[in-house]
């Protein structure tokens, strides 16, 4: 409204006629209307660099789900104390009610996994490196192309009539969500699943969780480079440990605690050489860009911990989270876009520009394909082998950016850089052994303890 006022104005203003009389110290009135107009659209100039301000994006986008969570919290309380789905019997939306509120019945829940639960083929060793080279290029293809197309979108100015920078991170993850929650539910409808059972309610939290880390990540973009974000994502293990320490008093093995010192060390080196970067506004890394990455950290760390607990729980199939999550993350991002215009907005820039609407196409796909990769990779391999495929992406990430964007990284960045993927390399490698020890240990302890 406000925006809208100042237009009118301006429009007003600049219809007046050029010169109708002598103002004070021989000023005409056309020159005072020129200088009223001058002010006006700096007004405007200056609120919309406002608008465009992360905080304030912040505050509207939370604004927006809070219109869906708020009244969703409400109507969930009502629903449980008031036992409306116990009195509602067991027509259509009543069972609707209860699959969002309770979810399904576990009475089959047995019989139903045995028979979905089938045993794995056994692969040659010729077959089990194919399928692990098909996944390490599908991982790496997928995500090497969507960082590649982050940073071009977020960062890169898009030529033509008009020469601008796309803004909205939000509407590049709804356009993320919608495809994957397409492909998720595709893949449910045409495969056998296990019984779903979790109330669908609970996938919100994460789904909430999740559109906030890939915010911050997109949005990130326009204050640091993208290697500065890659490390940074890297270095999530250190307050995941501090958190751990603190609030869980949990202990470490002293490899843990080297590891993330190198870590430190690691990202220090870097930073602290400046990197040679020049296009980001002259300043690579600010305050900005170190809020929104820590802000990254936290909400990416809650929703792995939030999924964990739901697969613990309910014992869900990968991709029917997948689905639930991204069910959730489509519904808010959608009405906080319909609110803002942003669909709009982003529609007009599409038309103006067409390599972005390509661009935005393929990061969705890399996007989508990326997660089922993950899903499978995780399913065939386990997680060990998905960390060191998706550790290695992370360095290689860094070189493309490098080498596409022209982001100078001096010598001493470098061994930054190289010391904290050995840290990184370093901490898997020791996980790994102290998992083999433990599950030799429990298999000794078992025929000791039938003797005994």
């Amino acid at each position: 409204m406000r925006m809208m006022t100042l237009l009118l104005l301006v429009v007003v203003l600049s219809a007046l006629p050029a010169a109708q009389s002598v103002g004070p110290i021989g000023t005409s009135a056309g020159d005072q209307g020129v200088e009223r107009i001058a002010g006006f659209k700096s007004i405007i100039s200056s609120d919309k660099q406002w608008q465009d301000f992360w905080m304030y994006r912040l505050l509207v986008n939370l604004l927006g789900y809070a219109t869906i969570i708020l009244p969703g919290y409400l109507i969930l309380r009502y629903l449980k104390r008031s036992n409306y789905i116990e009195r509602a019997g067991d027509g259509c939306f009543a069972r609707v009610l209860k699959l969002f509120v309770d979810g399904a019945s576990t009475e089959k829940d047995d019989i139903e996994e045995q028979s979905t639960q089938l045993p794995k083929p056994e692969r040659s060793e010729k077959a089990q490196a194919l399928v692990l080279l098909f996944c390490f290029l599908g991982l790496q293809c997928s995500y090497l192309t969507w960082g590649v197309l982050q940073e071009k979108i977020m960062t890169k100015e898009y030529g033509g009539f008009k020469s601008e920078t796309f803004r909205d991170s939000q509407f590049l993850v709804f356009v993320n969500r919608i495809l994957a929650f397409v492909l998720a539910g595709a893949y449910i409808l045409l495969t056998k699943q296990p019984r779903h059972t979790a109330p669908l309610y609970r996938y919100s939290y994460c789904s909430f969780s999740n559109i906030m880390s890939s915010w911050c990540q997109y949005e990130a973009l326009k204050y640091v480079s993208f290697p500065t974000q890659v490390l940074a994502k890297a270095s999530k293990i250190i307050p995941v440990m501090l958190m751990g320490k603190l609030v869980s008093k949990k202990s470490y093995h002293y490899f843990e605690y080297v590891t993330a010192v190198m870590i430190s060390v690691g990202i220090s080196l870097f930073l602290l050489s400046g990197h040679g970067e020049q296009s980001h506004r002259n300043t690579v890394t600010t305050s900005s860009g170190f809020l929104i990455l820590v802000g990254y950290m936290l909400f990416d760390s809650f929703t792995s911990n939030w999924q964990g607990a739901l697969f613990s729980a309910h014992k869900m199939s990968s991709v029917q989270m997948m689905c639930g999550v991204n069910l959730f993350s489509c519904l808010l991002t959608f009405v906080s876009l319909w609110q803002q215009g942003g669909f709009m907005q982003s529609l007009l820039f599409a038309t103006r520009h067409f390599a972005f609407v390509f661009d935005i196409c393929l990061l969705s796909v890399c996007s989508a394909a990326g997660q089922l990769f993950i899903y499978y990779t995780i399913s065939q391999f386990g997680a060990v082998t998905f960390v060191i495929i998706m550790t290695t992406r992370q360095a290689l990430a860094i070189l493309l950016s490098c080498v596409i964007y022209g982001h100078m990284v001096t010598a001493l960045g470098a061994i930054g850089i190289v010391v904290v993927f050995i840290a990184i390399f370093l901490r898997i490698y020791c996980n790994h052994k102290v998992r083999q020890r433990k599950i030799i240990e429990s298999r000794k302890a078992v025929p000791a303890a039938s003797e005994a």
